[in-house]
């Protein structure tokens, strides 16, 4: 069997790693307090709060045994491998939407950093597959569920 490598940016692994932290501390111990409280309402046969409080705690084990494993077969991709003449992981991408005329911006991430709130796409994603490797200038299309979306490469950052 082989073991997945997971190819981070070394922001990715620091925030992996307060997530782990918060999640075996403070989240840990409010869940035990809910529980605590449960239990002192007596039969937990029908006892809704104590449902919810195991769930959240199976929900939290589950994401701390997750992040173990990730952190554990993290590959940190180093600044000075992230190019600016191609896109690579780690690369801050201006992208141009050819049919709506729209720019936007994204790093491009590995899949467990991936944040569209926070503009960190996926190089596994849709868009984040068909742009990698590509140049300054390059027009890429993109298959999606929503059709052909062609996008144009205006800046690489680092």
């Amino acid at each position: 069997m082989t073991t997945r490598v997971y190819e981070m940016t070394y922001e990715g692994v620091k925030e992996l790693q307060s997530e782990l932290e918060h999640r075996k501390t403070e989240l840990s111990m409010d869940i035990a307090e809910r529980l605590k409280e449960a239990r002192a309402l007596g039969d937990l046969s029908e006892n809704s709060e104590y449902d919810d409080a195991k769930e959240a705690q199976a929900k939290n084990e589950g994401r701390i045994a997750e992040i173990e494993v990730i952190l554990k077969h993290a590959k940190v991709i180093e600044e000075t491998s992230i190019s600016s003449e191609e896109v690579t992981l780690g690369s801050v991408v201006k992208l141009k939407d050819l049919e709506f005329d729209e720019e936007m911006t994204y790093t491009i991430v590995g899949p467990q950093e991936e944040d569209i709130v926070k503009a960190k796409i996926s190089n596994e994603s849709p868009v984040g597959a068909a742009i990698m490797g590509a140049k300054e200038g390059d027009t890429v299309t993109v298959r999606s569920p929503a059709g052909k979306l062609k996008y144009e490469i205006l800046e690489i950052n680092k």
